[in-house]
């Protein structure tokens, strides 16, 4: 990605759209809580089923034009390792 603007999660406001990294794919997510020192997010897997992940206040968030892209430590696109939904969605 060849962002310029970056910014932390926890100054994202909860209901925010992100794209977060998986062990497998890249899938959508939503802030669901912030607390004192973490951030809750609301990952939607390919099955139907959604799971939560924790993750630091300080976290870093990248933009993709408009999409709000958690960084991680792989080096493939998000775009082309993107899960697919359900198809009964």
């Amino acid at each position: 990605m060849n962002s310029t603007e970056y910014t932390t999660l926890g100054l994202l406001p909860v209901g925010s759209r992100i794209v977060v990294r998986s062990r497998v794919d890249w899938r959508h997510a939503a802030i669901a809580r912030v607390a004192e020192d973490k951030v809750v997010l609301t990952v939607h897997s390919p099955s139907g089923y959604s799971y939560r992940l924790r993750r630091g206040l300080d976290a870093e968030v990248c933009y993709d034009g408009e999409i709000a892209v958690l960084l991680s430590d792989h080096k493939d696109n998000w775009r082309k390792n993107f899960s697919p939904l359900d198809p009964r969605w």
